[in-house]
């Protein structure tokens, strides 16, 4: 037996169909520039400020290109975040800018360098929907050149934070 819709019944199924799969807008970020931890071997040279650039620039490019993020300026905060200093130690300081910023998350990087050779990025995640945990992605490097941190960085995006591990 065959039940036949009534035509808005009929037109609205047909506009649904039409307008193909449905797809979530992609969550806005703040991403923040990355930062040396705290108590490192040697104070942080203007090369090594140079390649946290490079790799903040890099992070923001590859989370865009993902769809999974939109990112938003930070710039509106910029001097509120360098009275800051550590944006992994301010009591959720970097949740409240991007909250500012009308951020769905806050993005924020860290460096670790025990030596010249060894080294850590560490990126973290966290969404600003009440209760909502923070994630924390993290990659080794052997050696500080710009091509260690354009590898880890790039790895750490695609086989940690958009793999889901």
């Amino acid at each position: 037996m065959m039940h036949a819709l009534s035509l808005p019944a009929a037109v609205g199924l047909a506009l649904l169909l039409a307008a193909g799969p449905v797809r979530a807008e992609p969550e806005k970020a703040a991403v923040f520039d990355f930062q040396f931890a705290h108590g490192g071997p040697t104070a942080p040279t203007e090369e090594d400020r140079a390649r946290l650039r490079r790799t903040s620039d890099t992070l923001r490019t590859l989370l865009t290109e993902s769809g999974r993020y939109s990112i938003v300026s930070t710039d509106p905060v910029r001097e509120d975040v360098a009275k800051s200093s550590d944006l992994r130690a301010c009591n959720g300081c970097a949740e409240d800018f991007a909250k500012k910023l009308g951020a769905d998350a806050a993005i924020t990087g860290e460096v670790q360098k025990v030596s010249n050779l060894i080294l850590n990025i560490n990126v973290y995640v966290k969404p600003l929907k009440a209760g909502a945990p923070e994630q924390a992605y993290s990659v080794d490097l052997r050696g500080n050149t710009d091509e260690s941190f354009d590898r880890g960085i790039r790895y750490l995006v695609k086989n940690r934070m958009l793999d889901g591990r």
